[in-house]
């Protein structure tokens, strides 16, 4: 028996790629109608995905740039209660104005926003994150993506329910404002990256 040609053979065997049978059927007939039914089977995959974006960036894609909202209070209205709306050039929107939007297709989502504590002035003044507040309005999803409320060195988490099946995608234009409810120290509080400035927003799926 001469092994190397079998091995040779059994090798090209296994080495051959598996086609799949497509079906055909044949009929004739003198006379009357014919009728031949044959079949083909469909499979679509699709891979679970979750996107979260937080102001400037492309929807489905991986951005770094964070954005940067910035309050200007005047001297004559320290701390009295006056809300202060961001200037300009905040948010990819603008006037503090940010766009937020998440998707997921595998059921609830849980999204949370994280602070490492109050926003510091590097002095040892600090103003707590409950005096930045959001107003969360129509952007073009149905369902408004509400914004988690902002804690001083803690997470705040809500959950995102489909209304069927388990697809979630909402949007909202969320739009920041300051409170100005205290008479606090001068300074520069917060800022990128720096004296707790910067909050985490995370979206999770099982």
């Amino acid at each position: 028996m001469d092994f190397p040609k079998i091995f040779l053979v059994a090798l090209f065997l296994i080495s051959f790629p598996v086609f799949a049978n497509a079906e055909s059927r044949f009929s004739t007939n003198a006379s009357g109608p014919l009728a031949v039914p044959v079949k083909l089977d469909f499979q679509i995959e699709i891979p679970k995905v979750l996107f979260l974006r937080i102001g400037t960036g492309a929807d489905y894609a991986t951005n770094a740039n964070v954005d940067l909202i910035t309050f200007n209070v005047n001297a004559a209205n320290v701390g009295d209660g006056s809300v202060v709306a961001a200037t300009a050039a905040s948010g990819d929107l603008g006037v503090g104005s940010v766009t937020a939007k998440v998707l997921g297709n595998n059921g609830i989502i849980t999204f949370d926003s994280t602070t490492q504590g109050a926003l510091q002035n590097g002095s040892g003044s600090s103003i707590s994150h409950n005096q930045i507040v959001a107003a969360a309005t129509a952007l073009t999803s149905t369902e408004v993506l509400q914004h988690p409320a902002l804690v001083d060195g803690g997470t705040t988490s809500i959950a995102l329910i489909p209304a069927s099946g388990r697809l979630i995608n909402r949007d909202a234009r969320w739009t920041f404002s300051y409170l100005n409810q205290n008479v606090v120290a001068p300074g520069t509080y917060g800022g990128i990256n720096t004296n707790n400035g910067r909050v985490t927003y995370t979206a999770s799926m099982p």
